[in-house]
């Protein structure tokens, strides 16, 4: 399998890298990073401050070169009426999303040693496998320490693991 990763707006090169490592340790595929795109026109709400996620989902599907492409972004998305999302894909779809900007909290619930770079690079690398896995047909996972589990707080993402459970693992690989 080959993932395109293209970002949008600016992105760094550590965003970028955890991001690719991620997906080639639990998916041992091929990945790419695409060139720098734009914003979405339209994307921005500005009754919200946000941006939607769909737009970028879409983008990234139209513009990436994988067989599974994911939008990384610093933007903060949000989807339908849910207050804000890390990321977003649609099953078995070939474009996803990330967003970095709530990932950076710097409260991890107090259970890592970790530094705060330590702990940002091992959520992106967690939110992409996730959303990667849902465009493989993954839908959330019951267990808790699996990455493909719903984490709708940026603690819920530090207590699962990077990897996906036996049970996930046997659907997709």
């Amino acid at each position: 399998m080959h993932v395109d990763i293209v970002p949008i707006g600016e992105l760094s090169g550590a965003v970028k890298r955890e991001a690719s490592a991620g997906l080639r340790a639990v998916y041992d595929c091929d990945v790419t990073v695409h060139d720098e795109q734009s914003v979405p026109a339209g994307a921005y709400d500005a009754k919200r401050n946000q941006h939607r996620a769909e737009e970028f989902i879409e983008l990234a599907g139209r513009v990436g070169s994988g067989e599974k492409n994911i939008a990384i972004t610093a933007k903060d998305l949000f989807y339908r009426r849910r207050n804000y999302v890390f990321g977003l894909a649609y099953l078995d779809g070939n474009g996803s999303v990330i967003s970095t900007y709530r990932l950076q909290t710097s409260s991890d619930g107090g259970f890592s040693e970790k530094s705060a770079s330590e702990i940002f690079g091992d959520r992106v690398r967690k939110e992409v496998v996730h959303e990667i896995g849902h465009t493989m047909g993954l839908e959330h996972c019951d267990n808790n320490r699996c990455v493909m589990n719903f984490s709708p707080t940026v603690r819920e993402v530090d207590i699962k693991e990077q990897n996906l459970c036996g049970t996930c693992q046997r659907s997709v690989l």
